[in-house]
């Protein structure tokens, strides 16, 4: 039986690594058409690959800067061009620095506004007018340091908590649109991104990246990390007309790490 999704253009931001590619390989599995943008050639070429060789469809591909608004215009016109349209728009590209406070740069904050926020600003703007006509959908991928701060990931939180703001703020132009607008909340999740962070914090904690993770799983009371395939799977029902009566909700996929009620 057909899929509900088959055929419906989604756009991955970020969409060659980590979560973005667990999500397109859902959505793939689900028919839809995909279009995977992220930086890197090589990394886009081989995510293309592995979801063709699962789902015998290969993706369409824009390598660009998202942190430019030229990069962001160039998956726009590029996603016109083909396939003359948006259904799905998926904001998962992001890669804020942890550290310590007093010796991160300038540059390190203005990275992490520049990929993950602004990003997901100008898509969403950009694809706005399609999303509406065709009554869609924009996913947000955040993170749970948006409700929980951390003064060991001050960049990473403050970059959540203004996609927070934003994905509530624009899910009321939603409501009047037709676009439903809804984020995800991922815990530590189990990608090249999360080893990354644990090496940021062993160099500040003078310690193994081995032994911050024993921490965190041990601090948070976790029985593992999370799963790629634990957010694509919330992805693909958020995105799905069963969800059409849910409205600019974050939901925290974190095996209930996040404290406190929200």
């Amino acid at each position: 039986m057909m899929s509900p999704l088959s055929g419906k253009v989604v756009v991955i931001s970020g969409g060659s690594r980590g979560i973005g590619f667990g999500i397109g390989q859902a959505f793939a599995a689900a028919g839809a058409e995909l279009v995977l943008a992220a930086s890197s050639d090589k990394t886009l070429a081989t995510a293309a690959a592995a979801i063709a060789d699962s789902h015998g469809r290969r993706p369409a591909t824009v390598a660009v800067d998202l942190r430019s608004e030229a990069g962001c215009k160039a998956v726009f016109e590029g996603v016109m061009s083909r396939f003359g349209g948006c259904d799905i728009l998926v904001n998962s590209a992001g890669a804020t620095k942890a550290g310590d406070f007093l010796t991160l740069p300038d540059n390190d904050w203005q990275d992490g506004f520049d990929l993950k926020f602004f990003a997901c600003v100008r898509l969403c703007r950009l694809f706005w007018p399609s999303l509406s006509e065709r009554h869609g959908h924009v996913l947000n991928i955040i993170g749970g340091a948006a409700r929980t701060p951390d003064p060991g990931f001050l960049i990473g939180g403050s970059v959540n908590a203004a996609m927070a703001n934003f994905t509530k703020g624009l899910s009321g132009l939603g409501k009047r649109a037709g676009v439903n607008v809804n984020a995800i909340y991922p815990g530590m999740t189990e990608t090249e991104r999360v080893e990354q962070l644990f090496e940021q914090r062993a160099r500040v904690a003078g310690k193994s990246p081995a032994e911050i993770r024993e921490e965190l799983v041990a601090r948070e009371g976790l029985q593992r990390l999370g799963r790629p395939e634990d957010i694509a799977a919330l992805a693909l029902f958020l995105c799905g007309e069963d969800a059409r009566h849910i409205q600019g909700v974050a939901i925290a996929v974190d095996g209930g790490a996040t404290p406190g009620l929200y």
